[in-house]
């Protein structure tokens, strides 16, 4: 039976209604992903394997998503370094900066020499609701992660991805297949092209949402917020 998922258009009615119908604000919401996020990455990554993890953020949410994940990650005794080349103005995204740079975490520009002094990489670039064009200065790091051999975890989407059609037909992303997916909320179309760990995270969808959009979700364990799921939906 092939996982069930969460198309374009639900994906983004789903988000509204969690912050109308469920009360969510964004900031909630940004919190409990970056949280999955940093649970994933512990269990693919634990510590004793590297505690250098560079948190590649782009200018919306998914970006927020990645910025909350490095603050969970320090928190566990990793070493995050963030790109943020488009930082946001948003009151929310100055604020969880402001939050990362208080714990001395390190931004930087230069994203191709931090690659090569990391253990793992988290994509936050771009999420399940790109479309369109990659821009600058995206395009090179999108064949950088492409290219190394640094295990690479991404979040909801693998960047440059399209929600329903996957990897780009041309241009950055083309040959992108991360080692690692985390699908907030639901897992959504572009899965069936993904060939890693792929781990659903998101435990707070109540049930009348739940029964609304005829999501598959998983069964949670204990207090994790995520699960590893097979390519049909298993539990792993």
């Amino acid at each position: 039976m092939a996982l069930k998922t969460l198309s374009a258009k639900n994906a983004a009615a789903l988000d509204k209604d969690l912050m109308s119908i469920g009360a969510f604000s964004i900031d909630q919401l940004m919190e409990l992903a970056g949280l999955s996020v940093s649970q994933a990455v512990y269990r693919v990554h634990p510590p004793n394997r590297g505690r250098r993890i560079l948190v590649a953020c782009g200018p919306g949410n998914n970006g927020g998503d990645g910025l909350v994940a490095a603050r969970h990650l320090w928190h566990y005794g990793y070493k995050p370094t963030i790109y943020y080349p488009k930082q946001s103005k948003n009151d929310l995204y100055q604020r969880l900066s402001t939050q990362l740079k208080n714990l001395n975490i390190p931004f930087t520009d230069d994203f191709p020499t931090a690659l090569e002094e990391t253990d793992h990489v988290i994509d936050a670039i771009f999420g399940f609701s790109f479309s369109g064009e990659v821009r600058e200065p995206f395009p090179a790091v999108i064949c950088a992660l492409e290219e190394t051999r640094i295990p690479v975890t991404s979040v909801d989407a693998p960047s440059s991805w399209n929600i329903e059609e996957g990897p780009p037909k041309e241009g950055p992303g083309t040959k992108f297949n991360p080692e690692v997916l985390v699908s907030l909320t639901a897992p959504k179309p572009l899965v069936k092209y993904f060939n890693g760990r792929h781990f659903v995270g998101g435990r707070f969808v109540s049930p009348d949402i739940r029964k609304k959009y005829d999501l598959w979700l998983p069964e949670y364990e204990g207090i994790d917020q995520v699960v590893e799921v097979g390519s049909n939906g298993q539990k792993l």
